[in-house]
């Protein structure tokens, strides 16, 4: 009887599964040309962000094979046009107002979401970002001065 049941439910969790992969949602994999990028301080932070944060945070997304499976696509996809939007450093040439706090969010732990753990930085990677994105994107429009409440 049990097995009867573990097996029934089995096969409804397939089909819903499949049912799933009907819907259109979290199936836009575009990724938009790169129009400008901030004036970064050293090729080091760029690419540890580019390591850590431009997969939701710019234009050059790197789209992995499960990011076509339902429901996994439609977190990836909410997650990638939030990023975007708060920040995207393929845009600098648009107002990025939520710039200034990238350094705090990853020191704060933040970001990345604890959810993307491919994307975390060891201790040493994660300080020298925030020192990185610090002084590239600090309160003076990202013109290299760091802010003081990112020191140490």
């Amino acid at each position: 009887m049990l097995k009867r049941w573990f097996l029934s439910s089995g096969i409804i969790l397939i089909l819903v599964v499949l049912a799933l992969q009907l819907l259109p949602y979290g199936r836009d994999h575009s990724n938009p040309s790169v129009r400008q990028e901030p004036a970064w301080d050293s090729p080091q932070t760029r690419e540890l962000a580019a390591w850590a944060c431009f997969d939701c945070h710019s234009n050059q997304t790197v789209w992995p094979w499960y990011s076509n499976i339902a429901p996994v696509s439609w977190i990836i996809e909410r997650d990638v046009r939030k990023g975007r939007k708060k920040l995207n450093f393929s845009e600098w040439d648009r107002p990025q107002e939520e710039a200034d706090e990238s350094a705090e969010s990853i020191q704060k732990g933040k970001m990345p979401p604890w959810y993307y753990p491919w994307a975390h930085l060891s201790g040493a990677d994660r300080e020298a970002l925030v020192r990185g994105l610090g002084a590239t994107v600090g309160e003076n429009g990202g013109r290299g001065e760091e802010k003081e409440r990112f020191r140490d």
